[in-house]
């Protein structure tokens, strides 16, 4: 798959060596600090629903609330030691410890642009895979049955999370598409954790996805993202019916995975609503946590709405196959 990608979204190898060089050098290091953390003491966000959805326009909304704690791409570079990079990104970038303006760079704004969920800049936000790979062995179906899910490390993965939090000394806020398919147990591992699910129209979402199709691969007929369990039977459709599905079957699983949980400890999110008044959603939030006994600033200072991208972008005669599509999926 890696040799398929359009060269703009090729890994470069070379930063990956390095990487994995760091990192096994930190990681002995982050294991020894560790030991003084057990489990946040925060609620976790974790930020769920189908690729090309609007996940990373929220996550970089709630990024810059300043309310939370997030995966930068700074941090997300020591995916084995995140407590270590949390603290050497503090030193860099946190004004309390400026000295004559060395790091200025540091402090630009989030910006609320991205290609294909990547964001520019050193504290945008990061979908940090690489993190959420090393306790949950996925392979090509993002899906993990009973007998997979005991072997996640479950003690050292909430010992990292209250490492980061401790960091920043406020609650977490994390992409969480990777576990869109086992919310129930992420659940029962976290003591207290807000699940947001942000839900387009369907339509909308399966023409991001095969534009997205294009854009990384340079053809349609390539599967891009996340592999609900449904994807062998998927994959024999035609594209239209492809990315229906995938939206469908993803949005189905998250819905039912969320519904086995308190009301307290999810929020679903459309996201024309959201384009349209994102204060309101901010009040949900600030409602969410309060329930759970976590108190956020209930003043909002951000946009007062975003531009939906929700536009017919194909032929009439390819936004129709989607349309057929989605009637036949809905039935």
């Amino acid at each position: 798959m890696q040799l398929k990608r359009q060269e703009k979204f090729k890994r470069n190898e070379e930063l990956e060596k390095l990487l994995q060089e760091l990192n096994g050098l930190l990681e002995p290091v982050e294991t020894e600090l560790l030991r003084v953390y057990q489990e946040p003491k925060y609620p976790v966000v974790l930020l769920v629903g189908c690729a090309r959805s609007g996940t990373t326009l929220l996550m970089q909304w709630l990024a810059r609330t300043g309310e939370f704690a997030y995966p930068t791409n700074f941090l997300s570079r020591f995916y084995t030691a995140p407590y270590i990079g949390a603290k050497i990104q503090q030193m860099l970038a946190d004004p309390k410890y400026s000295f004559r303006d060395e790091f200025t760079d540091f402090g630009s704004q989030i910006s609320f642009e991205s290609e294909l969920g990547k964001t520019t800049g050193v504290l945008a936000p990061n979908e940090f895979y690489y993190f959420w790979r090393r306790f949950f062995p996925y392979g090509e179906i993002q899906y993990l049955d009973a007998n997979s899910l005991a072997w996640v490390d479950v003690g050292k993965f909430l010992a990292e999370l209250a490492a980061l939090e401790s960091v920043f000394d406020k609650p977490l806020a994390m992409k969480g598409l990777l576990i869109n398919w086992n919310i129930p147990f992420v659940a029962s591992m976290l003591p207290q954790v807000l699940f947001i699910y942000i839900k387009r129209e369907t339509v909308y979402n399966a023409q991001s996805l095969l534009a997205a199709r294009e854009s990384f691969f340079g053809d349609f007929k390539t599967w891009y993202s996340l592999k609900p369990p449904e994807y062998p039977q998927l994959v024999e459709l035609n594209p239209y019916q492809q990315v229906v599905g995938q939206v469908h079957f993803t949005n189905l699983m998250i819905r039912k995975g969320l519904e086995q949980l308190s009301t307290e400890k999810w929020l679903q999110v459309e996201y024309e609503a959201f384009c349209k008044s994102p204060e309101l959603v901010y009040q949900q939030i600030v409602s969410k946590l309060a329930y759970q006994g976590q108190q956020i600033s209930p003043q909002y200072h951000g946009p007062c709405r975003f531009a939906s991208t929700n536009q017919v972008r194909l032929s009439d005669e390819h936004f129709n196959e989607l349309l057929e599509a989605c009637t036949a999926f809905s039935a």
